[in-house]
């Protein structure tokens, strides 16, 4: 059974991650490749599980070389964000690389992270933020990057790991009402993220 903690016992002290770092990184990245899609022109569904998420703590205790007093934040920030057997998580990001242009899309785009959604045949599961902060400011404008938890009851989970029918993920937002199909090979490395 995939763990659902990340506990400090299973992270690798930093000499040893430095001489797997390469090779890790490049089964991660095999790994992401069906644990995302893209929803519309600028916004990208990242499936997180255990992996990804005790990938993101190795990376950040690498990079800030905190150690040990650097751990617990680590775990606190990342813990949250695997799924706990009856749900899919996802990090949500609106990649705009010209500054300007995303400053004017994310303006319009306040309150997106209550509009996300994923179609398993004639039902919705609406997304949940993250509610760790706000992702829209008061002025409307919309953060690039949202954490959504979508909860599933047992007849979606069922419907999901099915395979039949489309899967369909997407926004009800007035200014972003994107919606995308989701591939067999996503489905089925995401049917692995429900107990």
């Amino acid at each position: 059974m995939t763990p659902r903690k990340i506990e400090p016992s299973v992270i690798l002290p930093l000499a040893v991650y430095s001489t797997q770092r390469a090779e890790r990184r490049t089964r991660m990245s095999d790994l992401k490749k069906n644990r995302r899609l893209e929803v519309g022109p600028f916004a990208t569904f990242y499936f997180e599980c255990y992996e990804t998420m005790l990938h993101q703590v190795q990376e950040m205790l690498f990079i800030e070389k905190g150690g040990d007093a650097q751990l617990p934040d680590e775990l606190a920030a990342y813990n949250p964000l695997i799924p706990q057997g009856a749900e899919l998580v996802a990090t949500v990001m609106f990649e705009i690389d010209d500054p300007v242009r995303r400053a004017r899309a994310l303006g319009m785009l306040g309150g997106i992270e209550h509009k996300a959604f994923i179609r398993v045949g004639d039902e919705k599961i609406h997304g949940v933020a993250e509610g760790d902060q706000e992702r829209s400011r008061e002025d409307g404008k919309a953060s690039s990057v949202q954490f959504m938890r979508f909860p599933f009851t047992a007849a979606q989970i069922a419907a999901f790991k099915s395979g039949k029918g489309d899967i369909v993920v997407g926004f009800e937002h007035p200014n972003y009402a994107h919606m995308a199909v989701m591939q067999p090979a996503v489905r089925q490395a995401l049917a692995q993220d429900f107990a």
